[in-house]
């Protein structure tokens, strides 16, 4: 997984009914795009956080 900052983490729900949760990469802490990464949720909370299997990068602008 590689990012840069400005891109979207789309992290899937995890049991029926759950919603994705959209945040924007503000920081990337890995080496050469890889995680961590600290993030900033639709709404406005801001955490570090290494995506699992179930996370995908959206490249490009992000719009929330």
């Amino acid at each position: 997984m590689r990012a840069t900052k400005g891109d979207q983490l789309i992290q899937h729900g995890r049991v029926v009914g759950e919603h994705d949760k959209v945040a924007e990469i503000v920081e990337v802490m890995g080496k050469e795009g890889a995680p961590p990464y600290r993030v900033r949720f639709e709404d406005g909370h801001e955490a570090v956080c290494s995506p699992g299997p179930d996370s995908e990068i959206r490249h490009g602008e992000i719009q929330l």
